[in-house]
């Protein structure tokens, strides 16, 4: 897909990766919609971008009330009936033992990793329909392919949200609404702080910023890519671990192990 004078509806604009997909998309001259729960982060992004001379809107709303996908959609098609993309990046997580994680984040971690894009993306799609050619965009990760020790709730929801993906790919076949799963690996930012972001030093784990994970977007959805794995060797476990799964638990065990401690460091909602 051709990205210039798209119009777009990005989630999560207000978090790390957000943000850096908010700029590379404004760079390649995409009308931008900014939606999210913090009005001052999105409105002092938005201001920073119309400077640079990019075109945005902003509606604060939160994806986790029971209308409130279907109200920020709304809002947006009010703003302007036009709509070509939808980029689901919104997201939550939480690192420790699954044995002693709160019900008030496997709530919020599966509401927000999987319930929200999926209203949002069913309240979407008569819009994109309308468009000769539309794309919707799913942020998952690469916990979402291979299940992570400390991160079961986490990587619970994004297998869900790729095989959501998958499934609604096809049924969307000869529909002109493309989707793409993007999964990038660890990625440094305020979502992956404390515990995780120590944990990952400590493990060594290979890591993006979210100026590199952001390009590689706008990449994959110029070169009408359909699944997206981000990082060497991590893309390469990702298909290891669906043929032997079993050769794969060695290694994660192990690690498990150096995680542990870190895992009990960790708030119950990173």
């Amino acid at each position: 897909m051709q990205l210039a004078h798209r119009r777009c509806l990005l989630t999560g604009a207000s978090g790390g990766i957000g943000r850096a997909v908010a700029r590379e998309l404004s760079r390649r001259n995409v009308d931008l919609v900014l939606s999210g729960r913090d009005e001052r982060a999105l409105v002092e992004l938005a201001t920073e971008l119309r400077l640079a001379g990019g075109r945005v809107d902003v509606i604060c709303g939160d994806l986790l009330s029971p209308s409130g996908p279907r109200d920020i959609v709304a809002h947006t098609l009010a703003c302007d009936p036009i709509l070509d993309m939808v980029v689901n990046c919104a997201g939550a997580i939480h690192f420790g033992n699954f044995e002693t994680a709160p019900d008030d984040a496997l709530d919020r971690i599966w509401r927000t990793n999987v319930l929200a894009p999926m209203r949002l993306t069913q309240a979407v799609l008569p819009a994109l329909r309308r468009r000769r050619e539309a794309l919707i965009v799913n942020i998952g990760s690469i916990f979402g392919s291979i299940g992570f020790p400390c991160f079961a709730t986490y990587s619970a929801s994004k297998f869900a949200l790729r095989g959501f993906s998958e499934a609604l790919r096809r049924e969307l076949d000869g529909s002109g609404v493309q989707l793409l799963y993007f999964a990038p690996r660890y990625t440094r930012t305020a979502f992956n702080a404390g515990a995780v972001e120590r944990m990952a030093r400590a493990v060594k784990m290979h890591e993006d910023s979210p100026e590199s994970v952001a390009l590689q977007l706008a990449q994959a959805i110029e070169q009408r890519a359909k699944e997206r794995y981000l990082g060497w060797p991590e893309k390469f476990f990702v298909r290891f671990n669906s043929l032997f799964p079993r050769l794969v638990d060695g290694a994660l065990i192990k690690q498990a192990a150096q995680m542990r401690p870190y895992a009990l460091q960790s708030l119950p909602e990173s």
